[in-house]
């Protein structure tokens, strides 16, 4: 990626590919699951997507990154405002996204699934 890292438009969707655990690859290697990205009709760059059972792991690393410290050394409050945040994003719709929310909070999966039965029945 030398000269498309230094084009602007790269430069604007770098961080948003950053925080999706995506990979920028030059245009002209893209495969058949990476999304091209054209600036005034030139092909620039391609977005490699994660899987989705990586991205659930990079979504819990950025939320340590955030709160400066391990999810599982959060207070209580704090941890049912990651799993709202994780809810939101889809954690739990991937094939044991409660179990992994739980190992990364240091929580069992009861606690996670009470944390989102009482956030639902707020809503409700």
């Amino acid at each position: 990626m030398s000269e498309e890292a230094g084009h602007p438009f790269v430069a604007a969707v770098k961080p948003l590919v950053d925080a999706m655990g995506g990979e920028l690859v030059p245009a002209a290697e893209a495969k058949g699951d990476d999304v091209v990205l054209s600036w005034e009709g030139a092909d620039v760059v391609a977005v490699r997507l994660p899987h989705l059972s990586d991205s659930l792991d990079h979504i819990l690393a950025d939320l340590e990154r955030r709160h400066g410290m391990p999810l599982a050394e959060l207070d209580r409050k704090t941890k049912q405002q990651v799993v709202r945040i994780l809810e939101t994003r889809g954690a739990f719709s991937v094939r044991h996204g409660v179990e992994t929310v739980a190992a990364a909070l240091g929580v069992s999966r009861f606690t996670v699934y009470n944390y989102l039965n009482r956030e639902n029945a707020a809503k409700g």
